[in-house]
Formats: structure tokens, sequence, C-alpha cells
């Protein structure tokens, strides 16, 4: 089997955040220590269904906010994950920060636990903004917390930002792109603001106290971005995500991420988390307690499934081919290679789905780049502005 990713789902937070639709809850912190534990169990149950030792290349730690694990908590996932994985030399081991969680020690930490990439999520510069998402942190928390990474040896970080934000003028996103520019990060996400049914921020603008995001502004701040980045030699790689070139390393590209748009196998841990191994889509519950009495109990099950799972699905080929598409259009410079379709699917790119690409290559959102002999079909700068009308035609 090829390398695969291990994603790890904490999804504990000190405040749940009024836009978040992710799986994520606060004032659980008693249930750190058995979170942890049951996560040892999980790893151990998956890894040992396994035909053979699986081979890792990425790790990443998502969240809510895994900051709020104790190093000797991470310290135990990681062991136990190194013990019956076999992790790469040159593995890429990222976790999910709030810069109001940090402090020097703990990043130091991290470092000797061999996490070498950190994403803080800094999403806005202003007291305004960060109040209306209801952040605990405050920009001088982002300026710190960067600080405090570079001197604990982290030399790949990365700045998740929002736009598109009820009542957010251009001006004021331009300005939180150059403060966090500023701060010399080696990688940035962008995403625009979605209001979800059952979230705060739904309430709110369904009461009439805060505006829906403007999708013509929203579009406006996104080309800005686009532009500004590029002029500050940023490489847009990705729909939402741009990387730097780094001297002797490359692109500091999410490699983790890239494994999903990739479409190639994934292994999900935790409460929420999502897997996609072995022709098996994975789902476990989704309630923190649920999670650690289903580990507790169950037994091992065929790989890549556990006895949390509350959803797994063996894909069809056709769900494979359409999924494999939607994810790999995100891949904004990259695209989708025609050798690498014909190798995994056993037909051409061109015939496989001729009309849609016909149609969006006519209309200016889809184009084709690269050598003759592999042709990558990709997304147009357009494109990257209409991406879901377009990735609705491949499912």
């Amino acid at each position: 089997m090829q390398d695969v990713s291990l994603y790890f789902h904490i999804p504990f937070c000190k405040r749940r955040c009024a836009y978040c639709d992710f799986n994520t809850y606060a004032g659980m912190e008693r249930w750190i220590q058995p979170y942890i534990e049951a996560l040892c169990r999980e790893i151990d149950l998956v890894a040992g269904s396994a035909a053979g030792r699986v081979g890792v290349h990425t790790v990443f730690f998502g969240g809510g906010t895994p900051s709020l694990l104790p190093l000797a908590g991470l310290e135990r996932i990681l062991g136990r994950a190194r013990e019956r994985f076999e992790f790469t030399r040159d593995a890429e081991i990222s976790l999910e920060a709030n810069p109001g969680t940090l402090s020097p020690e703990y990043l130091r930490g991290l470092r000797g636990l061999g996490v070498n990439r950190l994403s803080l999520g800094m999403q806005s510069a202003h007291p305004q903004e960060l109040k209306l998402l209801t952040r605990l942190h405050d920009h001088q928390d982002v300026i710190r917390s960067v600080a405090w990474a570079r001197e604990a040896g982290f030399d790949n970080l990365s700045l998740d930002l929002m736009f598109g934000l009820p009542g957010q003028a251009l001006e004021r996103w331009e300005n939180t792109l150059e403060l966090a520019l500023g701060l010399k990060p080696d990688h940035i996400s962008l995403y625009a603001l979605t209001v979800e049914e059952g979230t705060p921020l739904f309430k709110w603008s369904a009461r009439g106290l805060v505006d829906l995001p403007d999708s013509d502004g929203a579009a406006e701040m996104y080309e800005l971005a686009m532009d500004r980045l590029g002029e500050a030699g940023f490489i847009q790689y990705e729909i939402s995500n741009w990387a730097r070139l780094a001297p002797g390393v490359g692109l500091r590209s999410c490699r983790h991420n890239l494994q999903y748009w990739r479409g190639l196998p994934y292994l999900g841990f935790g409460a929420g988390a999502h897997g996609y191994a072995a022709g098996w889509r994975t789902a476990d519950v989704n309630p923190i307690r649920e999670y650690i009495r289903r580990v507790r109990e169950g037994e091992s099950m065929p790989f890549p499934r556990s006895p949390a799972n509350a959803e797994a699905r063996e894909l069809g080929a056709a769900d494979e081919v359409g999924e494999f598409m939607m994810m790999g259009l995100r891949l904004t410079d990259e695209g989708i290679s025609s050798r690498t379709f014909a190798e995994r699917f056993g037909a051409r790119l061109e015939d496989a789905f001729a009309r849609p690409i016909e149609r969006f290559t006519r209309a200016g959102l889809l184009e084709w780049a690269g050598e003759p002999g592999d042709r990558r079909l990709r997304l147009t700068r357009r494109g990257r502005l209409l991406g879901n009308q377009v990735f609705a035609e491949f499912i």
C-alpha cells in the first residue's frame, strides 16, 4: 500500500466560534484524558487490522483546538502512531492552533515532539471582526505566537484568514492581508465565510442583527487577494491556499491536504473524523462520549474500519471518479493529469467527461495546460470564482 496520511480530530474548544459548524464542543475539558486514551486504542485497532505495516508520510491534528491538548497527551498519541505505523523520515506533522492558547514553552514542546508545521487561526486583524466571530484572541496574540513559533524552530508556518464577513469593507480586508504578509508566513489559507444553519451567526442574521455576507463583495476580496499574494511571491496551488518557495525545500504547500486533493488514502481518528482508504470512506461518530464508549467496547474490524465508525461505505467506480475530479480540480496550478486519470481509471479523461470539459472550456472556466503527452485540466482564474458550479458537473 502507498504511504497514507493520518488525521486526528481534536474536538475541544474553550468557546465555540459563532460561525463554526464543525464537530466541536466547549466545556468538555474533563474528557480530554479519556479521549486521548480512546485515540490510542483506535490507532491500535485500525493499524492492527492492516495486512502489513502501513507507511505514513503526513499527520494532521485538526479541530476544534488541538493546542488545548497537554504536551504529554500529544506525545502519547504520536508515540502510539509511530509504534503502529511506519513514519517516513521527512514526515510532515501539522497542528492547528488558536493564537490565544499558546506559550513559548508549549511551542518548544511541540517542536520537541516532532511537530514541524504550525497552522494559526488568525482569521482577521481587526477587533470588531474578531468580536463578531467570537474569537478569543486579538492581533497582538497572533504577533506574539508567530514570534514564539519562530524562536521555537518552526520554519513552516501557516496563517488562516476569513473574508466576506458581514459589513467587511474591501479596505479592511486589504489591511488584514497586509498585516498577515508582514508576519512573513510560509503559507496562507483564505476562506470565505459561509453562514451555516444552526450556528449563532445564522440566528443573528435571521433576527436582522447582522447582514449576510455579500457574494459580489466576497468575490472582489478574493480577486484582490489573488493579485496581492502573487505580488508578494506566493504561489496559489489550490483554490483557498497559497505557499512560498523555500530555498532548498521547494513550495511550502500543505502536503497533508494535497493527499486529500489528489484522491490518495488517509485514515481519520477521533470524534467526527473522516477517512478514505482501500476503497472505503469512513466517518466516526460525532459525540465525544459516544466515541470513547465505542472505542473502549469495540473490537477490531476489517481495515480500514473502526468500531467508532458511524458510517463506512465502500465506494463504487463512479463515486471514486467523481470525488477524484471534484478534489483534483481544486488544485489551481496542478489540476488533473490526463495520464494519472488514465492509469487510475483505465479511461481517457477527454472521453470520460467530454461534454462538461467542452462546455466549461468554451465558457472560460476550464483550460488545458502541460505537455501533449500529459495534459492537465485545471480551472482558469475566472473558474476559481465559480468552482462549485464546475465541480457539480463532474460528480
